[in-house]
């Protein structure tokens, strides 16, 4: 059975329903947001809308690129600040070694270069950001884009630090840290003494040796080295000399030292080789006057025992670079021993006594023992044979440090000139990508917030306005109401007439 509704009733029913499906709409808004919830809103704004929100969102994406190649940028520009303190620190090195002639010392500053260049290796090594590495050469170039369709981009080419070495990088190259060398010298000797006299007296130094001395004015000194060694000639006395002459006639051969003693008359002789002094009278009838057997010293053997040494000899230790480890002034009591520890107490020599009467001597550097008596060269020392001039006992390093020499430091301190250059240039390239990086970064910005500002405009719901309409609708609805209300009373009104 149909329902029949008076006119007023449907027409405030109608009001009703209108009133709702408005009151929906509005309250929707309200609750997006949004005015266009959907191209049945507004197809125009919707689309238009959706193009640049779509168009944020991609700009948004690049703007997460651009902030991970900032971070690139500045792990590699760490890395680039903490290399130039290094090479500064290895600058520093460099001048300190340049500051010293010791070549022990400049070999040290050598090793700690090489350990600041290794450090510098891994600090370019470890300057990584998410697996990228600017300071890593090939392969790690940083490219990154500024715009969605990738027409504006910057590329920024890695360097090569990871090798130091590298010519196209910093080209530091390690030094040579040196390696030393060895040698051994013996400690021989013998002594021999004739007492001197003219028959009654004991002569002095300024006797005239005569046929009544023990050594006659034509008397040959001969010396042998060893067992059947060569001889010695032309150390002989002549007619008119003195014992000063022979004294000095002795010193005069390598290997050998004279002293007199006018006290007692006593010419002592000390050699070390085997030695032999022959007495050639006028007749040429040879006898021989005294021979000198040598033995090979002990570490508590006196040095003086040996012509090598004398009181008052001064010994001296240097390097290749004629830099002066120390000195040691021979006394009649200064032994092997004395010697051993002079020696083995500079760092980088090591000297210990063996068998033999030999001293052994390693060294990390160049090194030379030499010897001066009274102001000149020691001729004496270290002879392997008489007549043979020693002075001196030598070490040749198998190679010298790459500090070793004055121009060798000053080359790798150009070098780190260079290198610094290089560091700083690349610092301040770096600089400009990393500027242009936050430049574009904040450009980005702008624009996203411009158009999701513009998407907005199309889109957004004005709350004020639409919570106005709200109210008005919820008014119209309660007045619809009161409305039908008064309207299904009429139709009561007329139903009580039956």
């Amino acid at each position: 059975m149909d329902i029949t509704l008076s006119a007023a009733v449907r027409q405030n029913l109608l009001t009703l329903q209108s009133t709702a499906d408005m009151m929906s709409g509005v309250q929707n808004k309200l609750a997006t947001g949004l005015k266009v919830n959907s191209a049945l809103d507004n197809p125009n704004s919707f689309f238009t809308a959706s193009g640049l929100n779509s168009r944020a969102g991609d700009l948004g994406t690049l703007l997460d690129d651009m902030g991970q190649s900032l971070q690139t940028i500045k792990a590699a520009d760490q890395g680039i600040q903490t290399i130039t303190d290094l090479v500064e620190a290895a600058k520093a090195k460099a001048n300190q070694a340049l500051q010293t002639q010791s070549q022990y010392e400049r070999k040290q500053f050598a090793g700690q270069y090489n350990d600041l260049l290794e450090q510098i290796e891994d600090v370019a090594k470890d300057s990584s950001y998410k697996g990228k590495n600017l300071l890593a050469g090939t392969g790690n170039d940083l490219t990154t884009i500024f715009n969605e369709d990738a027409t504006s981009k910057q590329t920024i080419a890695a360097v090569d630090y990871t090798d130091a070495a590298l010519s196209t990088g910093l080209n530091l190259s390690d030094l040579i840290e040196g390696s030393g060398g060895a040698t051994n010298f013996d400690l021989r000797g013998g002594t021999a003494v004739i007492n001197l006299t003219d028959g009654t007296t004991f002569l002095n130094s300024a006797s005239v040796l005569s046929t009544a001395t023990a050594i006659s004015t034509t008397a040959d000194i001969t010396g042998y080295a060893g067992t059947g060694g060569a001889a010695v000639s032309g150390t002989t006395t002549t007619a008119g000399q003195t014992v000063q002459d022979l004294v000095n006639n002795l010193n005069g051969v390598a290997g050998v030292r004279a002293e007199y003693d006018e006290a007692t008359g006593n010419l002592s002789i000390y050699s070390n080789n085997e030695f032999r002094l022959n007495d050639r009278a006028a007749n040429s009838t040879t006898s021989s006057l005294t021979n000198i057997d040598t033995a090979a010293f002990s570490t508590t053997s006196t040095l003086i025992d040996s012509a090598a040494f004398a009181v008052g000899d001064t010994l001296t230790l240097t390097d290749g670079n004629n830099y002066e480890l120390g000195t040691l002034e021979v006394t009649a009591s200064t032994r092997v021993s004395d010697l051993v520890d002079f020696m083995d107490d500079f760092q980088g020599v090591t000297a210990s006594k063996g068998a033999s009467g030999r001293i052994s001597v390693t060294s990390e550097t160049d090194l030379t023992l030499s010897s001066s008596r009274n102001g000149a060269t020691n001729t004496d020392f270290n002879t392997t044979t008489l007549g043979s001039n020693g002075s001196s006992a030598t070490i040749s390093a198998v190679a010298d440090s790459g500090f070793a020499t004055d121009s060798d430091i000053n080359k790798a301190i150009n070098k780190l000139n260079t290198a610094l250059s290089n560091l700083r240039s690349q610092a301040s390239e770096f600089g400009t990508n990393l500027s242009t990086v936050e430049i574009r970064q904040d450009y980005t910005k702008s624009m996203i917030n411009t158009l999701q500002e513009g998407a907005g405009l199309l889109t957004l719901a004005d709350t004020n306005e639409e919570g106005a309409n709200l109210l008005a609708l919820q008014t119209r609805q309660q007045l619809a109401s009161t409305s039908l209300s008064f309207a299904s009373q009429a139709d009561q009104t007329v139903l009580s007439l039956f």
